[in-house]
C-alpha cells in the first residue's frame, strides 16, 4: 500500500500489477511450498519462516515464533546484530560532526548522510546496538510483533540528539520532537509525497539550521551513549548552570517566579476550598 501510494502521487496513469493479491496462496506456507514444488531457492524455511524486510536503514523480522507474544525472540530472529551479550568487553568511541542537523563526517572523515549510515551500520552491528522488540499498529487496525535493527541509525539518532539538547530551546525541542512522531506517521502510511510531510520537512530544516557541533559516542554492548558534546551555538552556559557560588543566579529571585508560575494552581485550590 505505501509503494502503490507513492506510485499514485507520481505516475497516477500507470496500473500496479500485483500477483501476491492474484494467486490462490494464503500463507507463507503455501508460498515456501509453490517454490519448492519449482525448485526455485529460498532464504526461509518451514522451521525459520519469518517475513523479512531490509534497506540501508534497518531490518524487521516477523512471523514465526514472535507470533506468541509470551515468546522470547531467538537467534533466528536477528538477521544483521551481534548478541549484545557477545558483544566485545571493550567499549569503542565514534565521533561525529553535525552540520545544519545532517551527519558530514564520522571519526574525522567527510561522509555524505548515506555513506556515514553504511560505515555506522557496521560499527552498531559489531557492538549489538539498535535492537528492539516491538508489537505495532498496523494500518488496517491490527497489531503485530517484531524484532527491528537499527544499528547505524541508532548511533545517528544518538549523535543528532545531543546536539539538539545543546542548542535548541525548550520551545524548539519540544516541537522538533512532534514533527519527528507526525512524519514518522506519515511515512509509515505512505504519504511523503503530500503537502503536510514537505510541510514539515521544511519546518524541520529551519529549526535544523543551528544544529552544528561534535559528538563522540561511546558503543557497549548493545547501548550507545554521548558522552562527550560541544557546539559553538550551544545555549548551555557552565556560569548559569553551576551549583556552585556565582554571581549570575540570585536565589532570592526565584519567589516571585513560582508564585506567578504556581499562579493557576493556586487559584484552583482556592476554588476547591470553596465548595
Amino acid at each position: 500500500m505505501r509503494f502503490e501510494s507513492c506510485f499514485a502521487a507520481l505516475a497516477p496513469q500507470l496500473k500496479v500489477i500485483a500477483p501476491w493479491r492474484e494467486w490462490d496462496m494464503r500463507s507463507r506456507e503455501d508460498l515456501l511450498n509453490y517454490l519448492a514444488e519449482r525448485n526455485i531457492p529460498c532464504s526461509a524455511s518451514l522451521e525459520k519462516i519469518y517475513s523479512r524486510d531490509a534497506n540501508a536503514w534497518h531490518i524487521s523480522t516477523e512471523g514465526g515464533v514472535l507470533e506468541e507474544t509470551w515468546n522470547q525472540p531467538n537467534e533466528h530472529c536477528w538477521a544483521w546484530t551481534k548478541d549484545p551479550e557477545e558483544a566485545p568487553d571493550a567499549a569503542e568511541l565514534v565521533s561525529v560532526k553535525v552540520e545544519h542537523g545532517q551527519i558530514v563526517a564520522v571519526d574525522g572523515e567527510a561522509m555524505s548522510p548515506y555513506n556515514a549510515l553504511v560505515y555506522l551500520n557496521k560499527k552498531g552491528i559489531e557492538h549489538g546496538v539498535g535492537r528492539i522488540d516491538i508489537v505495532e499498529n498496523r494500518m488496517v487496525g491490527m497489531k503485530s510483533r517484531g524484532c527491528y535493527e537499527t544499528p547505524g541509525g541508532t548511533i545517528m539518532m544518538e549523535a543528532l540528539r545531543a546536539v539538539e539538547q545543546l542548542v535548541l530551546d525548550k520551545e524548539c525541542f519540544d516541537f522538533r520532537q512532534t514533527i519527528g512522531l507526525k512524519f514518522s506517521h506519515l511515512v509509515y502510511d505512505g504519504r511523503w509525497f503530500t503537502p503536510l510531510c514537505q510541510s514539515l520537512l521544511a519546518a524541520a530544516d529551519v529549526i535544523a539550521q543551528d544544529v552544528n557541533g561534535e559528538v563522540v559516542l561511546k558503543l557497549y554492548k548493545g547501548n550507545v551513549t554521548a558522552v562527550q558534546k560541544r557546539s559553538d551555538n550551544s545555549l548551555y552556559s557552565e556560569e548559569f548552570a553551576t551549583f556552585g557560588e556565582d554571581e549570575v543566579y540570585d536565589q532570592s529571585h526565584a519567589e516571585g517566579f513560582i508564585r506567578l508560575y504556581s499562579l493557576a494552581s493556586r487559584i484552583r485550590a482556592l476554588n476547591e476550598q470553596k465548595k
